[in-house]
């Protein structure tokens, strides 16, 4: 009998899910929410291993999560998803069916987009690091992700580039560092790099490294370059190592500054901290740069993701004159 038919419990099944994300090298993020989804399709059949199941209970549950659920159809789709990778990649069963059940289809909207006076009205009602931030999601164009994981050795301050390493799809990417946050940068990690120098001093000041870095480049995790440029303020626990580490600032803190920015803001737009990457991009079509350069700078694999952009130009009045103007 092979070793994954004498693993048949639910305990020993999810460390194997967990070991098997780690070898592809996914986001702790993703691990969270496969191994959250798995769990509620074992429990979602009073506990039965998923060998036991097929066909119709996945597309039960996934029909369960959409009409008694009400889910999105993301979060459908996330656990499609995550119920593919267990059969395919852990328990090694091949589910040709499961490609012919229907992903949900995500309604198609235009990206919130905010005025030059709105970004303005939010980022003056933000302070210190939140605002510095905020103010490179619209800067730079970067993702929540990619300004939480942004290292030191990522800054270039000489060329005023920003380095994103491993972007959505495991992408790197070049894009500008805004003059006008270059010296509060600068300010921001000298203070960063005396916490480090503490951290050191009191045994800690190791940084979490991705890969196999860390036995590829003994020491590196206590060097400067690689320590986050917006870490925790508190050392905490690495989930997978065990180790004590100083973590980047978590995303919900930047989520509800700016949240709140909005309140203050008297803003009625629904803006999140994408709000201001999506603001980011039409500003600088509004501006004249080319669309190309512009999916550059966001780091889309195809340019018609970046066309979405143009559709938000041509809304509300910038490409034709309404009737009522011309009575």
């Amino acid at each position: 009998m092979s070793e994954q038919k004498t693993q048949p419990d639910g305990v020993r099944l999810l460390d194997q899910v967990r070991g098997k994300i780690r070898l592809k090298h996914y986001s702790i993020r993703t691990e969270q929410a496969y191994v959250d989804w798995i769990k509620r399709f074992i429990l979602h059949f009073d506990k039965r291993h998923p060998r036991e199941l097929g066909a119709a209970e996945v597309e039960a549950f996934l029909t369960h999560l959409a009409v008694v659920g009400r889910v999105a159809a993301a979060t459908q789709n996330q656990a499609k998803s995550a119920l593919l990778f267990l059969y395919r990649e852990v328990l090694d069963v091949e589910l040709p069916w499961l490609d012919n059940v229907e992903r949900a289809k995500a309604p198609k909207r235009l990206p919130v987009v905010l005025t030059r006076a709105e970004v303005q009205a939010l980022l003056t009602r933000l302070a210190g690091t939140h605002w510095l931030m905020a103010s490179l999601l619209y800067g730079a164009g970067l993702r929540l992700m990619e300004c939480l994981r942004l290292r030191v050795k990522d800054v270039d301050f000489a060329r005023k580039e920003i380095l994103v390493r491993d972007g959505k799809g495991f992408k790197d990417r070049v894009t500008m560092l805004p003059a006008a946050l270059a010296e509060p940068l600068r300010a921001h990690l000298v203070r960063v790099r005396e916490l480090h120098r503490q951290d050191l001093a009191e045994g800690y000041g190791a940084v979490y490294l991705p890969y196999a870095l860390e036995c590829k480049y003994p020491g590196a995790a206590r060097d400067w370059a690689w320590q986050y440029a917006f870490p925790s303020a508190k050392l905490a626990v690495d989930p997978r190592s065990g180790e004590t580490r100083r973590h980047h600032v978590q995303d919900q803190a930047l989520q509800r500054a700016i949240k709140q920015a909005v309140r203050d803001a008297d803003l009625t737009k629904p803006a999140t901290p994408h709000t201001l990457r999506h603001s980011f991009a039409t500003h600088l079509l509004e501006g004249g740069s080319d669309i190309r350069t512009v999916q550059e700078l966001l780091g889309h694999a195809d340019v018609s993701t970046t066309m979405i952009y143009t559709h938000v130009l041509n809304k509300g009045g910038h490409g034709v004159t309404s009737p009522l103007d011309r009575l």
